[in-house]
């Protein structure tokens, strides 16, 4: 199979749920089935939050795109980044390298076709960059996004996902008033989503970056 790079480290558990999650896709006998990734952990790109809610930081972009020239040179066939907020700054990174960047984003609207009217759950700064705008012609977000910060901002500080399970439920129990279905739209949240009660109808975004980063490794070179 192709190695994938991983723009990584935004943030940290999230990627390695993306890698959790590509080990578990694959029906495995032995080491060599399983998809090779050049995972780039940095956690110290620039805040996402910081620079497009905020306003006090820098652009992430020439972090990303000096990891992305990195993880070319160390043999990486495509690059996959598990932030959807960092997708808006994907036609700029994708422009910046030869290689394929595999469009989260573009693989979660392809999930999502035929489920009606969606409901995200993301970062305040998805919401206010219009990521989905171009992805997705019919959704809505919470009017009061905050209490989905506070979750975001508790699971980087290392909260357990079990934490947040209930608020993210009421959230998306409160969403689907208006909506048909939920989008799990941020890394973080992603965590927890496994916990949501069963009668609820979500996708998540991770998962979706999933499928598309094994098609891709599973691809005739």
């Amino acid at each position: 199979m192709r190695p994938v790079g991983i723009l990584g480290g935004m943030g940290p558990q999230a990627t390695v749920l993306l890698m959790q999650k590509l080990i578990d896709a694959v029906p495995a006998r032995d080491d060599a089935d399983h998809v090779p990734l050049i995972v780039h952990q940095n956690p110290a790109v620039p805040s996402r939050i910081a620079a497009l809610i905020e306003g006090t930081g820098p652009s992430p972009l020439p972090a990303l795109v000096t990891m992305a020239g990195e993880l070319e040179r160390a043999g990486a066939t495509a690059l996959a980044m598990p932030c959807n907020t960092a997708h808006h700054y994907a036609p700029e990174l994708a422009a910046a390298t030869p290689l394929p960047l595999l469009d989260m984003l573009e693989a979660t609207a392809r999930a999502l076709a035929g489920k009606g009217r969606i409901g995200i759950l993301a970062s305040p700064a998805t919401r206010l960059t219009g990521v989905f705008d171009r992805y997705l012609t019919d959704h809505v977000a919470p009017d009061d996004d905050a209490p989905l910060l506070e979750m975001i901002r508790a699971v980087k500080a290392g909260t357990p996902a079990d934490r947040i399970a209930a608020p993210l439920a009421e959230t998306a129990h409160a969403l689907l008033r208006e909506s048909d279905h939920i989008l799990i739209a941020c890394t973080e949240l992603s965590l927890a989503a496994p916990l949501l009660p069963g009668h609820l109808a979500w996708t998540d975004s991770l998962d979706c970056l999933t499928g598309a980063i094994l098609a891709h490794a599973r691809a005739a070179q």
